[in-house]
C-alpha cells in the first residue's frame, strides 16, 4: 500500500487559490449558459476538480474549492446548490443534488471560547443512486449511502442506511426505498 504525500498548504496559499477560484468563478462559470456543463467542468478540472464526463453542474452552484471535490458520471448539480467543500466532498454515480442544498464539510469546536473556535473538516460522501433533495442540508462527516432519498429541507448529521428515505429535521429514516419494475408508458 502506498503511502501519501503530507502536502501542508498555508493559510496564504489557500487564500490565493480561493481569490483566483473567485475571479474566475463569477468572470467564466457563474453567468455561463444554463447548457454549458462542459465547458464549467472544463474550468473546475483546472482548479483541480476530478468531475467525470456526463455531469450536469448549473452555473449557479456556488463551490468553496474545486480541488475537494469529486463527482462521478451521470450525476447532476442543481441551481444554488452550495457545496462549501473546505473537506473533501465526493459524489457517486446518478446523484441527483437538487436546488439550494447545502453540502457543508467543515464545523467548529464551539466548546472553545471566542474567537478561538478550532476548525475541522469532515470528508462528505454520497454514494451512488441517491437523491438530495431541495434546501436539504448534509453536515460534516455524513455518508449518504447508496440509493438514499434525503427530503425536502431535511438536515442529516449522521450517516445514513442504503436505500433509506430521510425527512426532518434532524433527518430521520421513515422507510426503505422500494423501486419499481421498468413500465412501458401509454405513450409508447
Amino acid at each position: 500500500m502506498k503511502k501519501k504525500k503530507n502536502i501542508f498548504i498555508s493559510s496564504f496559499e489557500i487564500f490565493l487559490i480561493r481569490v483566483l477560484w473567485n475571479i474566475c468563478y463569477y468572470v467564466f462559470f457563474r453567468f455561463s449558459p444554463l447548457y454549458f456543463s462542459s465547458y464549467r467542468r472544463v474550468i473546475l478540472r483546472l482548479f483541480g476538480a476530478k468531475i467525470e464526463t456526463w455531469v450536469r453542474i448549473y452555473p449557479s452552484v456556488k463551490i468553496w474549492i474545486p480541488s475537494n471535490l469529486q463527482i462521478k458520471r451521470g450525476t447532476v448539480i442543481g441551481p444554488n446548490v452550495t457545496l462549501y467543500n473546505q473537506g473533501k466532498i465526493l459524489i457517486g454515480n446518478n446523484v441527483i443534488v437538487s436546488q439550494n442544498a447545502h453540502l457543508c464539510s467543515g464545523t467548529h469546536d464551539y466548546r472553545h471560547k471566542n474567537p478561538e473556535l478550532p476548525h475541522y473538516t469532515y470528508e462528505i460522501e454520497i454514494k451512488n443512486n441517491s437523491w438530495i433533495c431541495a434546501d436539504a442540508f448534509i453536515g460534516p462527516g455524513v455518508t449518504v449511502e447508496k440509493g438514499t432519498v434525503v427530503g425536502a429541507r431535511a438536515v442529516v448529521f449522521k450517516n445514513t442506511v442504503m436505500n433509506g428515505v430521510y425527512i426532518g429535521n434532524p433527518a430521520k429514516l421513515i422507510k426503505k426505498r422500494i423501486y419499481k419494475k421498468n413500465v412501458k408508458s401509454r405513450n409508447s
